[in-house]
């Protein structure tokens, strides 16, 4: 399993994943769940994917051949659709196409396969957006009433995201937000695990304004997890009933 979460902000966007991907218990590997298409200054898209692998990984191929072409009369890719609504509708009509697939080719064998991915970007002289994408290809949009999305084993990270998230919410608190909803994910559900991957798009910067891959071992992230225990359990204790 997985989980992913994304904050559409007033001063940009924020996204963080996990990467575990499990099998059953004695089958447990690392793989990527953010994919990040750019053109510096003109354009970024960002994906992050939960559900089958089978199903992420072939979307995110044939999404990534297809920006590979620079031509003019290249295919349409989340690199050269004039908006971020037509990005989603690409995403979405291939995530149905390889989930139709998969699904038929699976559930001859009584299996089944699907998946979600979470899409935020800008282009150039638009609007930041987020969508999540369902396996369908239909999907939701994140707004200024609810400025986050999540996929994968979101319910143990949406707490504190209902409490503390509004759009005015600054870049910086929008880290500690997310790494804490992370926190709690991985506290509760041993299918999400570590290391994490972390982006933060600056509004109108069309370009990654930063990244980090959190490993197990960082020390700041687990200073931050054991501050937010600490304050957890005195804030619990000064509860009167």
């Amino acid at each position: 399993m997985t989980y992913c979460v994304g904050l559409l902000l007033d001063a940009g966007m924020v996204l963080l994943s996990d990467t575990r991907t499990n099998a059953g218990l004695d089958n447990i590997a690392i793989y990527r769940k953010m994919f990040v298409f750019e053109d510096p200054g003109e354009r970024i898209v960002t994906i992050m994917t939960a559900g089958s692998l089978s199903v992420t990984q072939t979307t995110i191929a044939r999404l990534q051949e297809a920006a590979s072409h620079t031509e003019p009369d290249g295919p349409p890719s989340v690199l050269n659709v004039p908006t971020m609504l037509q990005v989603a509708e690409l995403v979405g009509r291939e995530l149905s196409e390889v989930s139709a697939d998969v699904r038929s080719k699976m559930e001859r064998n009584a299996q089944s396969a699907t998946a979600t991915m979470i899409v935020a970007g800008q282009r150039k002289g638009g609007d930041m957006r987020m969508f999540l994408i369902y396996p369908e290809g239909n999907f939701i949009e994140a707004t200024a009433d609810t400025p986050f999305l999540q996929i994968g084993e979101h319910k143990y990270g949406k707490p504190i995201l209902d409490r503390v998230v509004t759009p005015r919410l600054t870049l910086a608190d929008a880290q500690k937000v997310v790494l804490l909803s992370m926190d709690s994910t991985l506290r509760s559900n041993l299918s999400v695990g570590m290391p994490l991957d972390l982006l933060v798009i600056e509004k109108d910067a069309c370009r990654a304004s930063y990244s980090r891959r959190i490993e197990a071992n960082d020390s700041g992230f687990a200073a931050m997890s054991s501050a937010w225990s600490d304050a957890l359990r005195r804030s619990f204790a000064e509860i009167a009933l």
